[in-house]
């Protein structure tokens, strides 16, 4: 074979390479494996995230502590009313592996629950007495976070059919856009509610592309949608959903409340300034989490297939080697932080935060057992274990609310590092308890008899 034979192979090759890669990114047929899940997932879940704290960054820099505390407010009101508004309905979705719900009635149930929590949100901010600030910060927020959780129904779409480098995609134009439109508007306003109207702005638009990547899914794959996105039953289906998911919308909300009992605690005993350098402080640890949650969203599907296929050694074995990714993360988050958190929390927001390194490195040990939540939390929905889940949150926000009524108003902000470590180490000993149960008492085959 001649020098320019062997280039014009080459070429050839490459050009097929780069087509097939093109086509599996447009293809809606193909699923992608986990590894490709995964890195989509993770790549996705970074730039979101470091756009997210850049926001929280760019609020610290060119406002006060004050603005922040208001910015952490605004979230720890309106996550719990829309989180619980999800039905963690994604999930369901996601791990639905004999797609016994259609589409549309996933995403009707959706809509009607969001409208319900934007009521809710605009009540609580105008009839509990925040201030005008405060309260135009939640309602505001409130949109934006409906706008977000109706992005998210398409994506566990494509999540469904492990498509995540779409999710990737719109996770990455979302936060670039966010941050810049957040920035400009404080540039030019120096006012927190027009950054967050700008932020809503963004979000509303991005429903636009995760629906047009929705039904290409939805073409792509006619034989689970042949009757449409709604059928003739589809009112019987949403009822049956709802009793599904609505355990899962009770667990999601006390996991909400149980994230931030603390804060209520710290803005009423401590004011809106020690907030927002405690929101900033534990805003650092979202970079593991990134990391955890991308893990735990590619790997759901899988989980959910090998508990339906019986097949208890495999399902074990994953969830293992998802446990042990967790640990090295808190490991090397708590090396650092131990060593090096003033000067972190100097660079990133300033003077006003760097005397809170015991905080930081409390919130770091917390986060520790914070990832192996995520983890258990995912092998939990895909066992379809989801009432059980309940009582143990009902304990751990009851231990919660203990906690923070006796170490906040004590101890500041330290006693409310410790309420959060306590909180996540209940939480991870229940799910373990949950999960043993589990084993126990379903049937299961081992993986070459699964074969």
């Amino acid at each position: 074979m001649t020098l320019t034979e062997r280039q014009a192979l080459a070429e050839s090759t490459l050009t097929k390479k780069l087509a097939s890669m093109v086509n599996l990114l447009h293809s809606p047929k193909e699923a992608l494996s986990l590894r490709a899940n995964f890195l989509w997932t993770f790549v996705g879940n970074v730039v979101y995230a470091a756009c997210q704290w850049g926001m929280l960054i760019i609020i610290a820099k060119l406002g006060d502590p004050e603005m922040v505390g208001q910015f952490a407010l605004g979230l720890a009101v309106t996550a719990p009313i829309v989180l619980f508004a999800n039905l963690q309905l994604r999930s369901v979705q996601a791990t639905d592996s004999r797609h016994e719900y259609h589409f549309g009635e996933y995403l009707a149930l959706r809509i009607v629950c969001l409208v319900l929590a934007l009521l809710i949100i605009a009540g609580i901010a105008l009839l509990t007495g925040y201030q005008l600030d405060a309260a135009l910060a939640i309602v505001l927020l409130g949109v934006a976070k409906c706008c977000e959780a109706l992005s998210d129904i398409f994506h566990g779409l494509l999540q469904q059919h492990e498509r995540m480098d779409r999710i990737a995609i719109s996770l990455c134009m979302k936060g670039l856009l966010s941050l810049v439109t957040l920035s400009l508007a404080l540039i030019l306003t120096h006012t927190l509610a027009w950054g967050i109207f700008g932020m809503a702005i963004v979000w509303a638009a991005m429903i636009i592309y995760d629906y047009r990547n929705g039904i290409v899914i939805l073409r792509g794959n006619s034989q689970h949608y042949a009757t449409g996105l709604l059928r003739h039953e589809s009112l019987r289906m949403i009822t049956r959903l709802v009793v599904l998911a609505l355990p899962l919308g009770f667990v999601t909300l006390l996991i909400s409340l149980n994230t931030n009992i603390p804060r209520y605690f710290i803005e009423h005993w401590l004011g809106a300034r020690a907030l927002g350098i405690f929101a900033a402080a534990a805003y650092v640890l979202v970079a593991g989490t990134t990391v955890v949650s991308a893990l735990a969203q590619a790997a759901s599907p899988r989980l959910a297939r090998h508990f339906a296929a019986g097949d208890r050694q495999t399902f074990a074995q994953l969830l293992l080697k998802l446990s042990l990714v967790a640990v090295a993360l808190a490991t090397v988050g708590i090396l650092a932080v131990f060593l090096f958190g003033a000067q972190l929390l100097s660079l990133l927001y300033g003077s006003d935060y760097a005397d809170q390194n015991n905080v930081f490195l409390i919130l770091m040990v917390a986060a520790g057992f914070s990832f192996q939540t995520w983890f258990l939390n995912a092998a939990m929905v895909a066992a379809r274990c989801i009432r059980e889940q309940v009582p143990l949150f009902i304990l751990v926000i009851v231990t919660t609310l203990v906690a923070s009524a006796l170490l906040v108003p004590t101890h500041g902000l330290q006693g409310a590092a410790f309420v959060v470590l306590i909180s996540t180490v209940l939480q991870v000993c229940g799910s373990i308890v949950i999960l043993g149960r589990i084993f126990r008492h379903s049937t299961f085959m081992t993986s070459s008899e699964a074969a």
